[in-house]
């Protein structure tokens, strides 16, 4: 290799930081207070819901053999997809909304990847100890007491990952019957790799990779500053007040010795979870979990100076001083929008009748004229009972004078959950209707509750509408 392609060579691994374990410091504070909180409400819904029941069946479900999703009171089917997409629209909006008034609080206090990540530090630091002992106990040579606790510690993460994994299925498998089977040695092939693979990605996650995910695998970091406006919270250094750093005796004036109230002890550093230095201002690394803050008014507190060198604020409050606008033109918008979905969402859910019907005309023949005089159509109806209990079904047509339809039945017995196909034929006299034809209506009626109906319009056409 040529003296000048060897200089490439090391100037190009040069560029790529090597990468070091981050050993976050353990800090307390208020907003400590909270993520812990958060973590312990969050990972609580999570594995209790599966073993709560309502309605006689489990709360949280997603039936997917039998294509039934439970939501405590609620029953959705597949045809109800649209309210998953409606959902789906207003968890963006809500991620739009709050992060354009709060910042990224949501990554800070209730991503899976930092609640995840925060149990797995818990174990680390029962079994390993404080950040310094895992940093000496990492970097020691290998002894019965690091073999012990490095031992300790991956089986707190294999049986929580396993747990992890197992409770996953349990939204899609019923708990009970899923917990029969893996003590039975009954698993089937699908649960078996869903359980592995969820645990699995849990461990890999939220032991190993940590803050990279947070830095080089969430697109959110990326497309953040899209949502970002001067007025934005954000967690910031105040550099006016905080600089020229430097270290000092707590019965030293700073201003005597021309520095700032940063003691530059570098704490914030040391407990934050993806290894930045706040006071080099606003970083996509950034997940404003506020562990910064809370050490940081820990030390200025122990120096008897104000709070709030690192704290919650916006860009235009810090640099021109102004006071902080939560509420403006773009959040409210955000706000309104979000409202209206939800109101919109709870209503169309609260007027959904648990009943569909559709009508199919048949593709082979337009029409038929009968010796009779009368014209006839071929329909096929498709009725589905999207309640939860089963139901008779009374059909019938209108909309022209005289029209009846003839069929092998005009009762519908299905099952909770059931389609039911029908093929009828629609008739009508010849002289009572129009020679385009004519608009008809299919109506389908619960027998037991006359409110439980559908309809479907459908067009009837007569031999002047044919080709």
């Amino acid at each position: 290799m040529s003296e000048s392609n060897k200089t490439s060579s090391a100037a190009l691994v040069s560029s790529y930081a090597v990468w070091e374990k981050i050993y976050p410091r353990e800090v307390k504070g208020r907003f400590a207070t909270l993520r812990n909180l958060a973590v312990i409400a969050l990972l609580g819904i999570y594995y209790l819901l599966p073993w709560l029941k309502f309605g006689g069946h489990q709360a949280i479900l997603f039936d997917l053999p039998n294509r039934k999703f439970h939501i405590f009171a609620l029953s959705f089917w597949p045809q109800d997809f649209v309210y998953m997409a409606w959902l789906l629209i207003i968890a963006a909006l809500s991620l739009f909304f709050f992060t354009a008034m709060l910042g990224r609080i949501w990554c800070g206090f209730a991503c899976p990847q930092t609640v995840w990540t925060e149990a797995f530090l818990w174990m680390e630091r029962i079994t390993e100890g404080s950040h310094t002992r895992r940093r000496k106990l990492d970097k020691a040579p290998m002894s019965v007491e690091k073999i012990l606790r490095k031992t300790a510690k991956q089986f707190l993460w294999v049986g929580f990952s396993l747990w992890t994994g197992i409770t996953f299925v349990a939204y899609f498998n019923p708990a009970s019957e899923l917990f029969d089977q893996i003590a039975s040695f009954q698993l089937g092939p699908w649960e078996t790799f869903w359980c592995l693979f969820y645990s699995f990605a849990t461990y890999g996650n939220a032991g190993f990779l940590r803050e990279q995910v947070c830095k080089y695998m969430c697109p959110y970091a990326r497309f953040q500053s899209a949502m970002f406006d001067k007025d934005t919270l954000i967690i910031s250094y105040d550099e006016a007040r905080g600089d020229p750093r430097g270290r000092r005796k707590r019965s030293v004036d700073p201003r005597e010795k021309g520095l700032g109230d940063c003691i530059d002890c570098k704490l914030c550093v040391q407990v934050c979870p993806t290894g930045i230095d706040i006071r080099e201002g606003l970083q996509y690394e950034c997940i404003a979990c506020a562990a910064c803050i809370d050490v940081c008014d820990s030390v200025m507190e122990r120096m008897d100076y104000p709070k709030g060198l690192i704290r919650y604020t916006s860009e235009d409050s810090m640099v021109n001083k102004q006071p902080l606008r939560i509420l403006r033109p773009r959040v409210l918008v955000y706000g309104a929008l979000l409202l209206c979905l939800v109101i919109g969402f709870v209503l169309s859910i609260g007027a959904r009748t648990p009943l569909r019907i559709d009508a199919l005309r048949d593709r082979n023949t337009l029409y038929r004229e009968l010796s009779g005089g009368e014209i006839e159509n071929v329909f096929s109806l498709k009725v589905l009972n999207l309640d939860t209990v089963d139901h008779s079904y009374l059909i019938s047509v209108e909309g022209i004078p005289g029209i009846r339809m003839d069929s092998d039945t005009e009762e519908l017995a299905l099952e909770a959950g059931e389609v039911g196909r029908l093929v009828v034929r629609v008739r009508v006299d010849r002289g009572a209707m129009a020679d385009s034809g004519g608009d008809i209506l299919f109506r389908v009626q619960a027998r037991s509750d006359p409110s439980m109906s559908d309809e479907t319009n459908a067009r009837f056409i007569g031999p002047s509408a044919g080709p």
